[in-house]
């Protein structure tokens, strides 16, 4: 009794459907609402400026609380809804400006960058740690383009020691999206309880972190149960996050739309990511991603 009236119900709702000239269709899956910019190719992740145009702002020294100061790049559309973010530190001794070229060129991906100083150059990295979750902080809560920040999606970068205080920044801070150390210098060696997917550059001749001390064990202690990837570049010294560099760009703007911003369009770069090359040495993640 119970099947024929299910059938007849069936029966009845087909034939209006059908009267009233209207053909059902499966409800569409809804895109992923954070993705910004078009479709990804080699060219356009390789290319010195993104589809966005940028702008960009100081923060003084005497204004921040925390770090030292630094400039935010930012799309300048607010067409887009907001961008996820990153913070980036210098390394040992260094300042901004060896790390600001990366402020435009990954902003105009679709990200509101923040290069930082630290408060002096010679912090170690688990102050550059601190600094950098002082640094977002300052981005999501103070900044002048803080409404332009989805404060749910923020990432860290680093060089040298900024790079092990990415690390730093990682363990203190487990919502954070995504992490990045360029050739990182740490004395810690373990990370296994890190939570953040962590994207680990180390250089082949890197003299002063050099990778089998530094970036290979880092990346060997991260645990496997949350994505990691790992890239060396070929017969680069430690210095070569200091300028631009094509493969650096590439793989953290592909990293950065992974984990930010979820955006899988992205995962063809980075898994089984690239062979061994001119420009790189070797390369090893936890595919599948």
């Amino acid at each position: 009794m119970f099947g024929k009236l299910k059938a007849l119900r069936l029966s009845v709702l087909a034939a209006a459907v059908t009267a009233a000239g209207v053909v059902a269709a499966p409800p569409a899956h809804a895109a992923n609402p954070y993705e910004r910019g078009p479709a990804p190719t080699n060219s356009s992740i390789e290319a010195s400026r993104g589809p966005y145009s940028v702008s960009q702002t100081s923060v003084s020294s005497l204004s921040a609380s925390g770090f030292g100061g630094g400039t935010i790049y930012y799309p300048t559309t607010t067409g887009d809804g907001t961008f996820g973010a990153v913070a980036i530190s210098p390394g040992f001794t260094a300042y901004e400006s060896s790390i600001s070229w990366l402020g435009p060129r990954l902003a105009s991906q679709g990200f509101v960058v923040f290069t930082i100083d630290t408060i002096t150059t010679l912090d170690q990295p688990a102050s550059r740690g601190d600094q950098l979750l002082a640094a977002l902080d300052h981005l999501t809560q103070r900044s002048s383009v803080r409404s332009r920040v989805d404060a749910t999606r923020l990432g860290v970068m680093g060089h040298s020691m900024g790079g092990g205080g990415t690390l730093e920044a990682s363990k203190d801070r487990p919502s954070l999206k995504a992490a990045i150390g360029m050739t990182p210098w740490n004395l810690t060696k373990n990370w296994s309880g890190n939570r953040v997917p962590t994207f680990i550059i180390g250089a082949e001749s890197d003299s002063v972190a050099p990778v089998s001390s530094h970036a290979e064990p880092f990346y060997d202690s991260l645990s496997a149960t949350y994505e990691k990837a790992y890239l060396e570049l070929n017969n680069a010294s430690h210095f070569a996050p200091n300028s631009s560099n094509t493969p650096i760009a590439k793989y953290s703007i592909s990293w950065l739309k992974r984990y930010l911003d979820n955006d899988t369009r992205y995962t063809q770069f980075l898994c089984p990511g690239p062979s061994r090359s001119t420009d790189v040495e070797e390369y090893r993640s936890s595919c599948p991603m």
